[in-house]
Parts: C-alpha cells; structure tokens; sequence
C-alpha cells in the first residue's frame, strides 16, 4: 500500500528517471512505436499497418517496429510495455482470440515472444488498466488532490476509477497506487455489466459509439450515418439535424453509463476520470452520469437509499467544484486536550475528464507500470 507522500515521490522520482522504455499504440489497423523516458516521449513515433490477417506478418511488424525505435534511442532500454486488446493472460503476455485480430487464435504468446526478441522484460495490460495507472500517477488523481490541498481541505484520494468512451466501455481501477490486475486479468471490467434499460443486454450497449448512433436514429427517424461528434455538432447548434434528438441521445449515454460507474464505485471508492472519443461531449453526457450515480434506489420497508453510498461531483461543472473542494471539513476537538484536528465528515466523490487525453495517458501509463515492475 502506498500513501500519499509515497505517491508524490515516486511520481517526482519517475521524471527523473533515466530507463528509457518502448512503447506501443496497438490497433487492427497499425501499430504506432515510440519510446518514454522521464514521463515524456523521446523519439518521433513510427507507424506501421499491423497486417492483422497474418500471425507471421504481423509479429515481423512488432519486431521492425521495436527494432526501430530501439534504433534511435541513446541508450538500451529497460523494457518494452503497451497496451493490446483483449481477452488476454496479460499477467504472463499471452493474447487470445480478438476480432480485429483473425490471425490471433488459440492463444499467442506475445510477451514471451517479443521478450526472447529482444532480451528485456515486456509487460502488456489492456487500455481501461492503463488509461487507469496513467491518470492516477501522472493525471486527474493529482490533479484533484492538488486542488483540495490548495482549498485547505484535509480530503484526498487514493483510489481511482477510470473509464473509456469509445467503440467499448473500458475501465481500469487504481487502489493506493497499485493497479487492479485481478486473478484472472480481468481487474476492472465493467463493459459486461447489467444494461439498466435493457436488463437482458450488458451494458456496453448503451455505452458505446454505437449507441449514441443507434438511440439518435430511434429518436429523430434520420438513417443518415453519423459519428458522435456530428451528434454533439448538432446538439451544439453548429450542424443540421435534429436538436433535441442528439442531446437525448447523450443523455441517456449518461444515465447507462451512471448505473454501471455507480455500482463499479461503490466497490472502489475513488475519483472517477473519464476518456475516450466520446468524452469530448461530456457537457451533454455528464450532467445525466452524476444524476445516475446519485440516484435513489428502493427498500422492501418503503424507504430509499442512494445507489452509491457517497455523494457524486461533476467536476465538469465550476459550482460543483466549489462545493466539492469545500465538502464539510470542520475542526473538531480532541477529547481531554485543548486540541483540533481536521475532519472532513461528508463522503464523496469527483466525476472529471481527462485533461492529458486518453491516448498519452494509456502511454504514461505503460511506461509507469514498467517502472514499478522493475523495481520490485
């Protein structure tokens, strides 16, 4: 378990830190390559397609890639570490059967293979862990922790979650700066929650690129195929369409989502950062996602209770943040002394988005777990 003091230090050590690690942006389309040192990327980054198609064709483009990158690096690196879509072994690298790979099947060793390339460690997670680790060490966890200790406020966090908006509903959980791996590789996952709308289909249906697309049809009758981005150009007034259709479909993106991140958090009990495509419309999606979670569920005796035990923030919104950072921090007494101490009684929660981007935070991330996993 790591403290708050053990976590400024480790993240004012790794900018520091001289170990170069090799990274990889892993799609079903290309590869991109490029190599972190002190937090940052140090080389010009190097695409090339992933000829998914074909195991051989494919491995030899991981190896060309590395192999380059590897090229223009001033020293040897420590370790090569990325993301790559599952279902995977990610705890001993190996990948299963993945649509947008045909020629992975039945199980491909590709950490052990690429560790035998090129004699170094490779650890491989999915992209929710490490969109996850990288806001938690390097993004919106101190980010936020910054802001309650400039409020004055004795309230920090340790414990995050941390969620993708994209094609899927991604996920990673944080815990004192460790990174939920699970026993089975599964750490996190909420893609396959119960739908609240639907209850028979997960939740990812509701959360997803697709479903922006498909609830915006069913509400405005227009078959024409749009991507969220012009949904949300059409909520915002700046593209023809039809208005209130696209920010219903937006908001009720929230509300799935809301249901799922409220139940995920009640087991975690940290901030919540969001990423991916479709978070740029997050002043459509966040408003409903923070009712969600801070909606009233029934007892069998007639009483409510709230679906999360602590109250939701949306961070997105500057009143929010106001009384976020302020909470309910008093001084009370020390029994017997004539003593305070600081308590914060009021349990909550922030709801942000990124502000590094997913994709920098998914590669901070890789090259920060690295580094822990060398130290160990």
């Amino acid at each position: 378990m790591q403290s708050i003091d053990n976590q400024k230090l480790i993240i004012m050590n790794y900018k520091k830190d001289k170990r170069v690690i090799l990274t990889l942006d892993a799609g079903g389309t290309n590869f991109v390559f490029s190599a972190m040192q002190g937090g940052k990327e140090i080389v010009e980054s190097y695409t090339l397609p992933s000829m998914a198609d074909s195991l051989e064709n494919c491995l030899g483009q991981l190896v060309k890639g590395f192999e380059h990158i590897k090229g223009l690096i001033p020293t040897a690196p420590s370790a090569i570490s990325f993301a790559f879509p599952g279902p995977a072994d990610y705890k001993n690298g190996i990948i299963g059967d993945l649509p947008n790979f045909p020629s992975f099947r039945g199980g491909i060793a590709l950490g052990p293979f690429l560790k035998k390339k090129f004699g170094i460690p490779v650890f491989i997670n999915n992209d929710g862990s490490l969109f996850a680790y990288g806001e938690a060490m390097g993004g919106a966890l101190q980010d936020v922790n910054r802001m309650l200790e400039e409020a004055g406020s004795p309230k920090r966090f340790t414990h995050l979650l941390g969620i993708t908006f994209g094609t899927g509903f991604g996920a990673g959980v944080v815990v004192n700066g460790e990174l939920l791996m699970g026993d089975n590789g599964l750490g996190g996952d909420i893609w396959c929650f119960r739908n609240k709308k639907y209850r028979e289909y997960i939740a990812e249906d509701s959360v997803a690129i697709r479903a922006v697309k498909r609830v915006y049809k069913e509400l405005s009758g227009d078959e024409t195929e749009l991507t969220p981005k012009d949904i949300c150009e059409i909520a915002d007034g700046k593209r023809e369409g039809n208005v209130e259709a696209a920010k219903k479909s937006f908001a009720e993106f929230g509300e799935m989502a809301g249901d799922a991140i409220a139940t995920a958090d009640t087991i975690v009990d940290g901030l919540v950062v969001i990423g991916g495509g479709v978070a740029y419309s997050s002043h459509y999606i966040f408003p409903a996602l923070v009712d969600e979670m801070n909606s009233k569920l029934k007892m069998m005796n007639g009483s409510q209770v709230g679906h999360m035990q602590m109250k939701a923030y949306n961070l997105e919104d500057p009143a929010q943040v106001k009384e976020f950072l302020k909470g309910g921090a008093v001084k009370i007494n020390i029994p017997g002394t004539e003593d305070k101490i600081d308590y914060d009684p009021e349990k909550r929660v922030g709801v942000i988005r990124t502000k590094i981007g997913a994709s920098p935070a998914i590669s901070l991330g890789a090259y920060m777990f690295a580094l822990n996993e060398l130290d160990k």
